[in-house]
């Protein structure tokens, strides 16, 4: 198992045609980060020894993302145009020389930022809707 370098991870968006994905990059992307975070139920009872017990509930993963704004940019123009009509997008985590993370999502916010002094930058929030689905690499 190698080490992966900040710089090769890539934000891809689906913007094929049903049936047919046609894999883009989110343009002049800087950073990602992928969370994952599972929520946990209470099952304490009065038995449980003067403890709270717990088991694992339902599971969720989000991608936040940023980079500078490329204002022509297909992928950055999926992300906008699905979050503006209130689509699903399907989105991919790549990792050069790995494996693939992909999974629906939906778009729960975009910035843009435009100072005077200084370049045009975007950030995106990705909420995942069901399970991500391991893609092996080729």
């Amino acid at each position: 198992m190698g080490k992966v370098a900040g710089v090769d991870i890539l934000i891809l968006v689906d913007t094929g045609t049903s049936g047919t994905p046609a894999w883009t990059a989110v343009g002049g992307q800087r950073g990602a980060t992928l969370s994952e975070s599972v929520d946990t139920i209470d099952m304490t009872t009065k038995q449980s020894g003067g403890y709270t017990e717990h088991e694992y509930g339902l599971a969720s993963w989000t991608i936040s993302a940023d980079g500078l704004y490329v204002s022509d940019d297909t992928g950055y123009k999926a992300l906008v145009d699905a979050m503006r009509q209130k689509k699903k997008l399907k989105v991919r985590w790549q990792e050069a020389g790995t494996d693939t993370y992909e999974g629906d999502c939906l778009v729960t916010s975009r910035d843009l930022e435009g100072p005077y002094d200084g370049e045009a930058t975007y950030s995106v929030e990705l909420q995942g809707t069901g399970a991500p689905v391991l893609t092996p690499a080729p």
